[in-house]
């Protein structure tokens, strides 16, 4: 019996009877091991192995890099399953701590959650602003939640220093040119003298502040309110919870989480 390892197990007849049986190891990209093993996201698995903190059977690991069945990849000296639990929580950061796994924060949301399983910040909400924020050991949901493309709301209460006018909204939701680009179309509603309420599908760098400021308004107050049909509800800053069952089958069916 001749054994050809190359990628799934497939018995193949070849002549004069002999037969030939090709074993398909699995075999994944390095960067989505780390994220797989619930270490951090794709990107953040991309600086590390930039950083030469990531190795490969002891051997530095490159960006690109293919992992298979038997090999050993730490990070900083410490060994990777490829296969952590898989998390997923709702917190209501507050001001003043930031969306960041880097321990080199003092502030950062891992830290301050202090979760017993090693999760992350899927996204931004910056130090300034409160509201609903993710967290998860699950690497493979940050860059489809995050896309644009699919669709996926995001929702805020904002408060600013200047009345809210007809006109504003209407310029809020047509589109502001911030970031040498103009955001996506959006739905806004005045809910205050000095307050509105809208909803983005887009994740720009402090992209509320940078629209206010771009149309001659400061932000006073932001809070998420909700993320699709997750919601931050009556929750408490520095309150957090692990998502529900329906909450988990709204990201299941938008293709966030795969079974």
């Amino acid at each position: 019996m001749l054994l050809c390892h190359i990628s799934a197990r497939l018995s193949i007849p070849a002549k004069r009877g002999i037969l030939v049986r090709v074993i398909f190891l699995e075999e994944k990209r390095l960067n989505k091991f780390i994220a797989d093993s619930g270490h951090c996201s794709r990107r953040e698995a991309d600086r590390l192995i930039e950083e030469g903190r990531v190795t490969v059977d002891g051997r530095p690991g490159v960006l690109g890099d293919k992992v298979e069945d038997g090999m050993v990849v730490e990070v900083d000296g410490r060994p990777l399953s490829g296969r952590g639990e898989r998390v997923y929580i709702a917190l209501y950061k507050p001001v003043g701590i930031v969306s960041t796994a880097d321990p080199r924060e003092p502030y950062n949301v891992v830290s301050y959650l202090n979760y017993p399983v090693r999760v992350f910040p899927v996204g931004r909400l910056d130090r300034d602003s409160e509201g609903l924020l993710l967290l998860t050991s699950d690497g493979e949901i940050v860059n489809r939640l995050l896309r644009a493309a699919g669709g996926h709301e995001r929702e805020y209460e904002v408060e600013v220093d200047r009345p809210v006018t007809r006109e504003f909204l209407e310029k809020m939701m047509k589109g502001v040119p911030i970031l040498d680009t103009v955001t996506l179309p959006c739905r806004a509603r005045r809910t205050g003298d000095k307050s509105f309420n809208i909803v983005l599908v887009q994740g720009l760098n402090r992209q509320i502040r940078r629209m206010c400021e771009a149309l001659g308004y400061n932000v006073k107050k932001l809070r998420r309110v909700r993320i699709l049909d997750i919601r931050l509800g009556d929750m408490q800053p520095g309150r957090w919870r692990l998502l529900t069952p329906r909450e988990m089958q709204t990201l299941e069916r938008a293709g966030i989480v795969r079974k």
